[in-house]
């Protein structure tokens, strides 16, 4: 019964008019009357933003905010992963060899996520990482490692939402949301990035120039919360023993290392 509730209000709200309506009030002149208050609401930062919250011309300048050069330290030890953005980590675990995941406890296709069963291939068996980001998070993605971009690609149309009540109630939101893939190699093999887009608003900017990313370089940005899953191939990447799900981590930060042979 819950379950169907919520998605019949989901569906009720998350239409073409007010996805639309939602996003130009964001990017309105009017809409600068809200920072202090939204500021305020989700207990921004302002001490790590590149400028003052006076300085931000709309609700959507301040999503989409950069943050101080020295806000976020890089791990830089050899063979590290690390956080590409600012989120809770939501879940970890493995990629089942029938290419399923099970996240909150509903069962997800990886295949349908990335849409490819030629890129699925290589993650079977492989370890799966969700980063959920909400409104009051640094919305920019970065690099999890140093690599060569080989692919990329999107799918979807409309969002769901992307936090725990979207996850458990909605329709599959990873894999049937908006969604950029990113695929990069590295020394060890591949990560799929998979960028979802959120609740009303689709916006998935990329902002990388180069195929060549490094470490903590930024690659892209969400104009609203919304959440990063990361795919790695089998036998090439372990988690960090300290990470416990849910947790609150910052780009920057170690979530693993890479298996050296």
């Amino acid at each position: 019964m819950i379950q169907t509730i919520y998605r019949a209000l989901i569906e009720l709200t998350n239409g073409k008019w007010t996805s639309y309506l939602l996003k130009k009030l964001a990017t309105s002149k009017l809409s600068r009357l809200l920072i202090p208050s939204f500021a305020k609401i989700y207990q921004l930062n302002k001490q790590e933003m590149e400028f003052p919250l006076n300085h931000y011309a709309t609700l959507h300048d301040l999503f989409v905010r950069k943050l101080k050069a020295d806000a976020r330290k890089i791990n830089d030890e050899t063979n590290s992963v690390i956080s590409p953005v600012d989120a809770v980590i939501e879940d970890i675990g493995e990629i089942e060899a029938n290419n399923q995941i099970i996240v909150k406890g509903k069962v997800y296709s990886v295949s349908e996520m990335i849409g490819s069963d030629e890129h699925l291939q290589k993650y079977l068996n492989g370890t799966y990482m969700i980063f959920y980001l909400s409104p009051s998070h640094y919305h920019r993605i970065h690099s999890p490692a140093s690599g060569k971009i080989t692919d990329h690609w999107t799918l979807g149309n409309k969002s769901f939402p992307v936090n725990k009540l979207g996850l458990k109630y909605g329709k599959s939101p990873l894999s049937k949301n908006y969604r950029k893939i990113t695929e990069m190699q590295h020394e060890r093999g591949h990560i799929a990035i998979v960028k979802v887009g959120a609740m009303f608003v689709n916006s998935i900017e990329l902002t990388y120039e180069q195929v060549q990313l490094t470490k903590g370089q930024e690659i892209a940005y969400f104009t609203f919360g919304s959440t990063v899953v990361l795919l790695f191939e089998k036998n090439t990447f372990q988690v960090c023993p300290l990470l416990q799900v849910p947790m609150n981590i910052k780009v920057g930060e170690k979530i693993g290392h890479f298996i050296t042979k």
